[in-house]
């Protein structure tokens, strides 16, 4: 092929989603590149969280970006749940129409004695089924009620049909840790390319989004 033909070549688009949410309660920026390397900037109140977030980055090889201050002093709870609502619109901004990606992705994580499988689809279809037995009310400071309000959120703004099943585990850290790792592989499958798509969508029809 020439240099000519080369140049006019089409660049592999760029695959990134960035969503500001401000509210009373809390003021959001988030950035996603779906073909990062892992790299995580968390920048929240909320230690736990921010821990749980890079697992996200790293297993999922996203560059994620999120900085948030909330009103903390009441609980934990408006932060962490526009954080997910602005990570899961960045996602679909991403993501565009959908177009090539694998669409359904799997994965089971082990941490020690915990075993969490994830199971989702990019269908532009929310929902959640949710089934963790989390031992502890806390981890830390955290409230771990707000593991499923997380991915509850996600799923809503993201148009991502979210299984997540607990297969075995008795350490509420290592529990949700396990999710979270599960789940960043399982994005990661969903999010990348499929060659033999070609670009299609993966759907009978034709459409994989909302609008």
């Amino acid at each position: 092929m020439s240099s000519s033909a080369l140049e006019q070549q089409p660049a592999t688009p760029i695959r990134t989603g960035r969503v500001t949410r401000k509210t009373k309660e809390t003021s959001v920026e988030v950035y996603i590149n779906l073909d990062g390397t892992g790299i995580c900037i968390a920048e929240t109140p909320v230690g736990f969280f921010n821990h749980m977030l890079d697992q996200l980055a790293s297993h999922g090889l996203f560059d994620v970006t999120v900085r948030a201050t909330g009103d903390t002093w009441i609980d934990d709870h408006h932060t962490v749940e526009d954080c997910a609502l602005a990570l899961g619109s960045a996602l679909s901004q991403a993501l565009g129409d959908r177009k090539g990606i694998h669409r359904f992705g799997e994965f089971t994580a082990p941490l020690d004695e915990a075993l969490t499988h994830v199971v989702l689809d990019l269908s532009g279809r929310p929902h959640l089924s949710f089934d963790l037995v989390i031992p502890t009310e806390r981890i830390g400071n955290f409230d771990t009620q707000l593991v499923e309000h997380f991915f509850s959120s996600f799923s809503n703004t993201s148009g991502t049909t979210l299984h997540i099943r607990q297969l075995a585990g008795k350490n509420s850290h290592h529990i949700v840790e396990a999710t979270f790792k599960a789940f960043a592989r399982a994005l990661r499958k969903a999010c990348e390319a499929d060659p033999r798509q070609a670009g299609k969508i993966a759907s009978s029809k034709g459409v994989l989004t909302q609008q």
